[in-house]
């Protein structure tokens, strides 16, 4: 499983233990991905799995998406059942899954390291991405769409059962508010949020 842990070690006075993201200090420390030495004279070494990026939908944002992500020290994953969008012309050396959203998600059991991007506009695809996200420890989840679609889609979500603590979790319109008009600044402003979110909660 991809869990991530950290090895507590006082140099001192020679003891070590294993500690998840239950005990704050750890918790910091993973989200930020930096080991380090504590003023209680514990050094924390992480062992963080690596950052994970699902993009669901390979449509023509989603092409920078994953190279940029893939810079940014993500591992991208695409999500297309749609064979001439997920195509490994479009989108080459890519993982790309050409299953249903959902029985990818339940594949890929998205983590505490995993952000999960929707770009269909279609809602026989990225609904069920949604939903299966939402039963994750995804730290991030956005969703394209004008805020007319978000609001369309919150309907759908709601009479789904989903609850407002997790429709809450939804980042939507998707990215930062920069002002991107083209795909690959679209791509950046999407990253930006997710990086945000990473690393400031």
């Amino acid at each position: 499983a991809r869990r991530p842990v950290a090895l507590l070690v006082h140099p001192e006075r020679w003891e070590r233990r294993l500690a998840g993201a239950e005990e704050q200090a750890v918790a910091a420390r993973l989200r930020s991905d930096r080991s380090g030495m504590e003023e209680d004279g514990w050094f924390i070494g992480l062992h963080n799995p690596p950052l994970r990026l699902v993009v669901v939908g390979a449509v023509h944002i989603a092409q920078p998406l994953v190279q940029m992500a893939r810079l940014a020290g993500y591992d991208p994953v695409l999500i297309d059942p749609r064979a001439a969008f997920g195509s490994a012309a479009r989108f080459p050396g890519e993982r790309i899954l050409e299953d249903w959203p959902d029985e990818a998600m339940a594949a890929l059991e998205p983590d505490s390291r995993t952000a999960v991007v929707t770009l269909t506009h279609d809602p026989k695809l990225d609904d069920p991405a949604i939903l299966a996200t939402l039963g994750t420890e995804a730290f991030y989840l956005g969703c394209l769409g004008s805020t007319r679609t978000h609001a369309k889609r919150l309907d759908r979500l709601r009479a789904a059962g989903v609850a407002e603590p997790d429709i809450a979790r939804i980042h939507a319109p998707v990215g930062l508010d920069i002002g991107a008009k083209t795909p690959a600044e679209i791509a950046v402003s999407v990253l930006a949020q997710i990086t945000q979110v990473l690393r400031q909660g």
